[in-house]
Formats: structure tokens, C-alpha cells, sequence
């Protein structure tokens, strides 16, 4: 890629449902090489995963339907149209990412696996280094000021 195509979008290092499907299957992997225990799944825990199951759905279907609106792209290997503000891009910067660590979550605890809820953290900071912040660099260059703002009154996550 040169370097004015590079300079065109985000350059993130992994595509990001790669990052949390390739976590949740090594974790998976995890759990069947070294017979790791169940997660305790009382209640609580299975209605939690399927809460976070249904609000991944809403949050993920929301961000997807704002960015069609504003007729930018979803795809962070190509160039960023727009910076979103409306829908749930209010609330949060990365509805997307959100969505997804929701869906994985959700899936563990639904599951009862433990391999993949220890692997979530490394998973998080592949996504912050590797991505999010590659995505706010290339927005900071390609919007300036208009995205400063939005980034000084919406926060990351939530």
C-alpha cells in the first residue's frame, strides 16, 4: 500500500471482528487444550450474557444505521467520509467495538467458558493499540478541529 493510500484511512493492524473472533476461538482453544473449569453459571450470569447479547444487537444494528445515514464507511481500511455525532455515536465513540466486546461477553457467560473471558482483556488492548487509536489519529488528520471537539465531549467507550 503507498504511503497516500495508507494516509487515507485509519491503517488499522487487524480487521476488528478478526480480533475478537480470533480471541474468542483461541480462548475456546484454551479451554479444550488444558480442560479449564466451567464459569459458574447461576441465574444471574446466564441473564447477564443474554442481556448484554440483546443490547450488542441494538447498539451494533444503531451504530451501523447511523453510519449509513451519514453515507460514510464502515470499514476501516477504507477513507472516512464523515465524523458520525447522532444516534448512539452520542453516547459513545466506538458503538461498534462496543457492540462486538458485548456480543463476546455476552457469548462467554452464555457459554460458561472461561478461556475466552481471560483472553478478553488481551483482545481489548489489541483493539485500543491496533486499532482504536490508529482510527483516532487518522480522524484527528482527516477532520481536525471537528473531530477534536467530538472527541472532547463523547467518550470512548461510554
Amino acid at each position: 500500500m503507498a504511503m497516500a493510500d495508507r494516509d487515507e484511512t485509519a491503517g488499522v493492524l487487524f480487521p476488528p471482528p478478526l480480533v475478537y473472533a480470533g480471541g474468542f476461538l483461541l480462548g475456546i482453544l484454551l479451554d479444550w487444550a488444558f480442560a479449564l473449569p466451567r464459569v459458574p453459571r447461576p441465574t444471574w450470569i446466564f441473564g447477564l450474557g443474554g442481556l448484554l447479547l440483546g443490547l450488542q444487537a441494538v447498539v451494533g444494528f444503531s451504530a451501523f444505521r447511523a453510519l449509513r445515514r451519514a453515507r460514510t464507511n464502515v470499514n476501516p481500511y477504507k477513507p472516512s467520509t464523515a465524523v458520525v455525532t447522532s444516534g448512539v455515536y452520542q453516547r459513545t465513540r466506538n458503538p461498534i467495538y462496543l457492540s462486538m466486546t458485548m456480543l463476546y461477553l455476552g457469548l462467554a457467560l452464555v457459554l460458561g467458558v472461561l478461556g475466552p473471558l481471560v483472553l478478553l482483556l488481551p483482545v481489548l488492548a489489541v483493539m485500543h493499540f491496533g486499532v482504536i487509536l490508529r482510527e483516532e489519529r487518522y480522524l484527528d488528520r482527516r477532520f481536525g478541529v471537528a473531530y477534536r471537539d467530538y472527541r472532547a465531549h463523547v467518550r470512548r467507550w461510554v
